[in-house]
């Protein structure tokens, strides 16, 4: 399935909810979901600056895809980060570059973050794509 496509399949999921208060409630059903990152890669080095909680991200490349693992201490916040890897994770560094994460906008979730939260959600997407430059360069 292509990056557009899951956003276009998370847009729909979401809009089964009307309240926020149960879009909030699937963000936190889907940070339960995550899988939680091993202690050693809990470390300042993968740790996202401009969040106000505490979140790392994780990337690996293998067979020319990168791979994202992450995490956060915060309910939400985790959830937003199990959906940033849905999109993301196992795409090629050319993918990630080229392709608009544009279901953040679509969802209204930064109109309904505080500005913390808003923020740390960019601040998410700037590393992925800082992950995905350097990626390329290893690439060719």
């Amino acid at each position: 399935m292509s990056m557009e496509e899951i956003q276009q399949e998370i847009i729909e999921e979401f809009s089964m909810y009307e309240d926020w208060m149960d879009k909030y409630a699937y963000l936190i059903e889907l940070g339960n979901d995550l899988e939680d990152l091993d202690a050693k890669d809990k470390n300042d080095q993968n740790i996202i600056k401009g969040c106000q909680s505490r979140v790392w991200l994780v990337a690996d490349m293998k067979d020319g895809k990168i791979y994202f693992r992450g995490e956060s201490d915060a309910v939400i916040v985790k959830g937003l980060v199990a959906l940033l890897l849905r999109v993301v994770s196992g795409r090629t560094p050319k993918e990630l570059l080229e392709t608009e994460l544009h279901f953040i906008d679509d969802l209204g979730l930064k109109q309904h973050l505080s500005p913390t939260r808003s923020n740390g959600l960019l601040a998410m997407v700037k590393q992925i794509r800082l992950y995905a430059v350097a990626y390329s360069k290893i690439a060719g």
